[in-house]
């Protein structure tokens, strides 16, 4: 009973929000047109749209676990789901996120997108493309925007814990940044197809100040965004 109460919760969600998600793309594209800076205001209203289904479809509760920082700092965030990518226009303010370039393409999203301030991300397409990356994340800085990265690359099964990518620590360097580390526990409750009721929680770690070596910066930000995790590491992954 229990699994059908909540493969029908699932379709109920994936219903309303993937309806009303249709609907805020077309008027992000109308405020675009119009007035940019009604934006900002649409995707907030997506946020609050995703987590009233996630809370009141799906049966699910989000817990913060810590405070938020507040102005230009490097946020990094562990990814087990599609929850807290979608989560994160609304849990943090004005974030400018660092995104595969490929989600760009989506017609219509990806040009709000960039409109938005998201920072794409080009791997594997050399030094021009990186510093390109990097002066757009300056720019967001320089706005007072936070800056959010997933340090692992992709999404995870909860208890695994891959080692942050290579890019992480170079990003930390060269934007000479503050570093705050989020854990999120998502998976069990969000990542299936059929989701299941619970709770979510974000832990929100202590800030890691700027210009450590590389290994001291990825061990503590690796630690910090497993906090929520069991102790196996479990280096397998799930792919996008």
């Amino acid at each position: 009973m229990n699994a059908i109460v909540a493969a029908l919760r699932s379709l109920a969600f994936y219903v309303l929000f993937y309806s009303g998600s249709a609907l805020l793309v077309v008027a992000s594209v109308v405020a675009v047109a119009a007035r940019p800076r009604w934006l900002r205001a649409v995707v907030a209203k997506w946020g609050d749209w995703h987590l009233w289904c996630v809370r009141n479809v799906l049966g699910i509760t989000v817990v913060l676990d810590g405070a938020l920082p507040d102005g230009p700092v490097l946020i990094a965030i562990k990814h087990e789901s599609y929850f807290e990518a979608i989560d994160t226009p609304r849990l943090l303010a004005f974030p400018a996120v660092f995104a595969k370039q490929e989600l760009f393409r989506i017609p219509g999203w990806g040009y709000s997108a960039i409109v938005y301030g998201l920072v794409p991300v080009a791997r594997d397409q050399g030094a021009r493309a990186l510093r390109s990356m990097i002066a757009s994340a300056k720019e967001r800085v320089a706005a007072g925007r936070p800056l959010v990265i997933f340090p692992e690359g992709t999404r995870v099964p909860h208890g695994s814990r891959p080692p942050l990518q290579a890019g992480f620590a170079g990003l930390y360097k060269l934007l000479g940044l503050p570093v705050v580390p989020i854990a999120v526990d998502s998976g069990p409750t969000y990542h299936r197809v059929i989701k299941r009721p619970g709770r979510i929680t974000y832990k929100v770690g202590e800030t890691i100040p700027a210009g450590l070596p590389r290994e001291e910066i990825e061990a503590r930000v690796h630690a910090a965004i497993n906090a929520l995790n069991p102790a196996s590491p479990d280096p397998g992954t799930l792919h996008p």
